[in-house]
């Protein structure tokens, strides 16, 4: 079965959040299924990674986007990838989105328009001639369009989008509508239309085939009022035809500490000398002060959506008890600055470094005795699964793919509400769990223990791609 893969971000080249690790993982898991190729736009950092990239096929400038060409080229170990190289749109510097001070690119609605309708047209089989696709799967909403472009061209082939984050929804003025030669009968509420703006994101959840997102309880939460960032409606109406899926994310079998390069020390489950190496290691490196008391890693993006404000109003008293908070990640300007006033703070007990190094993440994960997590919402969640592999006990908000894949009590604390006092009850049962050695030293057998193989998930996928590719 022929499956094109359509994601704007894989951790082999280029990664912004999540999305990026589970294109990397997902098609790979998939292989032994399908032949399933990857499509990426052509972003500088992809096109310098690439040894060989042979054309296969030209798109001509349609409505206001320009002419471009597609590559084909592949990973180090074997994965067919396509790039669509057009530098005028991807050859810039920043990340995919946005430029180096974070703002987003004005053209974004013609970067993505173009890069989806170019994605269209190889899985119709109008590009590279030597192949065609049986099954189309977009990812977020800079593929979104790539099921509404199918539908628009009168192709019947069968298209997936997957929902990483409902919150990012791609919105544009109605005048992209022309720009990106979308028919003008579009316009409207059961079409590309959300409060009088074209939104790509929706073109998606309404053209797909099938819908899917990557937990079940997030497949619920955004059918509701609360969680459904005013799409609940169409979303009810997918999930009552039963064309809305949750399907857990997995984790690369990379994350085990006992193999780990990256660590100061290798360790298992047991060998809590060689996690209190890593504890060491991440102390010195921080600048944080020889302690006895728990460290509290955060690896995340640096967004309200992940709770850092809770994290914020709760420092002091976990620094009061005898804590450490160590922080990596990049985001929103004011919280950066507001974590950056926490170290100045309290330089002994408070670290923080703005940018993503994932080195520097796993030894956080292999050091620190618990990972905060207090998102708002969370669709899926990685470091949650990471945090346990590692043996550091992940305290999150009882929401999406944390209620999941967190057990609470036993491979981790859930908490009822993102609000402080909620917070702070997870962060208090942590302290009595640390002091406690014996239900510590079980909990932590228990989360290291945890498998979240993406097998289980390329199983699923696979079963969905069947029974859409035989309707």
């Amino acid at each position: 079965m022929r499956v094109l893969f359509v994601t704007t971000e894989m951790d082999d080249f280029v990664r912004v959040g999540g999305l990026g690790a589970v294109s990397a993982a997902l098609p790979r898991a998939l292989r032994p299924f399908a032949d399933i190729r990857i499509m990426l736009p052509g972003y500088r950092d992809i096109i310098e990674q690439l040894t060989h990239i042979q054309i296969v096929g030209r798109c001509p400038a349609f409505a206001e986007m320009p002419a471009c060409s597609l590559g084909r080229a592949a990973t180090k170990d074997g994965m067919p990838v396509y790039v669509l190289l057009c530098s005028q749109l991807y050859d810039r510097p920043g990340n995919p989105y946005g430029d180096e001070s974070g703002r987003d690119w004005p053209d974004n609605d013609i970067r993505f328009a173009r890069f989806a309708s170019a994605a269209a047209e190889l899985a119709m089989g109008k590009l590279d001639k030597n192949w065609a696709a049986d099954l189309i799967h977009a990812n977020d909403w800079q593929a979104s369009l790539v099921p509404a472009y199918l539908a628009w061209r009168g192709a019947k082939l069968p298209s997936i989008l997957t929902i990483h984050n409902l919150a990012y929804q791609g919105l544009f003025p109605k005048e992209a509508l022309r720009r990106i030669g979308a028919p003008e009968s579009s316009f409207h509420i059961d079409g590309v239309e959300f409060y009088d703006q074209v939104s790509f994101l929706k073109a998606g959840l309404v053209y797909a085939s099938h819908l899917t997102t990557v937990s079940g309880t997030y497949a619920r939460e955004i059918t509701t009022e609360e969680f459904g960032c005013g799409l609940e409606g169409l979303l009810r109406l997918r999930s009552d035809a039963s064309e809305l899926t949750g399907i857990l994310n997995g984790i690369d079998e990379s994350w085990d500490p006992r193999s780990c390069a990256q660590l100061a020390q290798q360790f298992g489950a047991g060998d809590w000398a060689g996690k209190r190496a890593n504890a060491d290691y991440v102390r010195k490196q921080f600048g944080l002060a020889v302690s006895r008391g728990p460290m509290f890693g955060i690896v995340a993006r640096l967004v309200h959506q992940k709770g850092i404000d809770l994290v914020l109003s709760a420092a002091d008293e976990i620094v009061d008890a005898g804590g450490q908070i160590v922080v990596t990640g990049s985001g929103e300007p004011a919280l950066e600055q507001a974590l950056i006033d926490a170290h100045r703070r309290r330089p002994d007990a408070i670290g923080v470094v703005i940018g993503f190094n994932e080195a520097q993440a796993r030894r956080i994960f292999a050091g620190s005795d618990f990972t905060l997590m207090p998102s708002r919402f969370e669709p899926c969640g990685l470091s949650q699964m990471y945090a346990q592999r590692f043996g550091s006990l992940p305290i999150g908000h009882q929401t999406g793919g944390l209620a999941e894949t967190i057990t609470d009590g036993e491979t981790g604390f859930l908490f009822s509400k993102p609000s402080r006092d909620s917070f702070l009850g997870g962060v208090r049962r942590a302290f009595s769990a640390f002091m406690a050695q014996d239900q510590l030293d079980t909990m932590r057998r228990s989360a290291m223990g945890r498998s979240f193989s993406w097998t289980i998930s390329a199983g699923s996928y696979n079963a969905l791609y069947r029974k859409l590719a035989s309707v």
